[in-house]
C-alpha cells in the first residue's frame, strides 16, 4: 500500500518548507525582469533622495552600442562637484563635470573643479558613488538564479511602477553581489525605483529612446578620481595664530 495514500510522507522525502515555493517564484520573477533590464536601451531620469541632502536628478543613458553614462549632480567632494560614471569599449571612467550648482567659492582652499574623465580599473569605497551599478554590473547577479541572494516580493515603494522585491545576501561569508535593498522593475525591464544604503531612486518623467552611442562627457585627463567626501578645511588663521600658553 502506498504511504502517500494514507496521508504520510514517502520514504526519503521531506515536506516542503513553508514559503519555499513562493520565495523561489519571487526569485524567478526578478531574474526574468533583470534579464529584460539587461537588454534595455534608453535615456531616463531618476529622483535621488538621500538623508540630509536635497533631492537630485540623476540621468541615465544606455546606448544601442552598449556605451552608458550615469550623471550624478553633487556626487563628489561632499556635494561640491557634479560627476558622471561613463563606460564603453574603452573602459570605465569617473568624470568630473564641474562645480555643483551654488558651490563656487564655498571652499576656496580646494582647487577649482574642472571637467575631465579619469580611467579607472575599479572604483574604491572612497570614489564609488554606487548608483551606476544598478544600471550596469548589478543586473547580472539579479539574473543569475545561483547567485547568493535571497529575494522576496514586497509592497511597492512610493512612486514605483511594476513589481518590487527585497534583495538580501544569503551568505555572510561572501561580499554581497549587489547592495541589499528593495528593487522595483516595470514589466519591460526598466528599473522604476530602488531603495538601498545610499538613498532612494524613483523614475521621473518620460523615458526617451536610446541614442546610437553615448559620448564621453569630458576629455580624458591624468589625475586621481575625485573622492566622494571633501577633505577637511584647514584651520582658521585665528586658531593657528593663537599664542601657546606659557608653562
Amino acid at each position: 500500500m502506498s504511504l502517500a495514500a494514507c496521508g504520510g510522507t514517502p520514504t526519503g522525502q521531506t515536506d516542503p518548507t513553508p514559503g519555499a515555493l513562493p520565495a523561489r517564484a519571487d526569485r524567478e520573477q526578478l531574474a526574468g525582469l533583470a534579464a529584460a533590464a539587461k537588454d534595455r536601451r534608453y535615456v531616463a531620469t531618476y529622483t535621488l533622495s538621500a538623508p540630509k541632502q536635497d533631492d537630485r536628478v540623476v540621468t541615465v543613458a544606455v546606448a544601442t552600442d552598449g556605451s552608458w553614462v550615469v550623471a550624478i549632480p553633487a556626487g563628489a567632494l561632499g556635494g561640491l562637484a557634479d560627476i558622471a560614471i561613463f563606460g564603453s569599449h574603452a573602459g570605465m571612467f569617473q568624470c568630473a563635470l564641474g562645480p555643483a550648482m551654488g558651490t563656487v567659492g564655498v571652499r576656496p582652499d580646494l582647487p577649482p573643479v574642472t571637467a575631465g574623465c579619469v580611467k579607472v580599473s575599479r572604483l574604491t569605497a572612497a570614489t564609488d558613488p554606487r548608483i551606476h551599478h544598478m544600471f550596469t554590473d548589478w543586473i547580472d547577479p539579479l539574473t543569475n538564479r545561483a547567485a547568493a541572494l535571497s529575494v522576496t516580493a514586497v509592497r511597492p515603494l512610493a512612486g514605483a511602477q511594476g513589481s518590487c522585491y527585497s534583495v538580501e545576501s544569503n551568505s555572510a561569508a561572501l561580499a554581497p553581489p549587489v547592495d541589499p535593498g528593495i528593487y522595483c522593475y516595470k514589466r519591460d525591464g526598466l528599473l522604476s525605483a530602488a531603495r538601498v544604503g545610499f538613498g532612494t531612486l524613483t523614475l521621473a518623467g518620460a523615458v526617451a529612446p536610446a541614442p546610437p552611442s553615448v559620448a564621453m562627457p569630458a576629455p580624458v585627463v591624468s589625475r586621481p578620481p575625485l573622492p566622494l567626501v571633501a577633505p577637511p578645511p584647514p584651520p582658521s588663521p585665528s586658531a593657528s595664530a593663537s599664542p601657546k600658553p606659557i608653562i
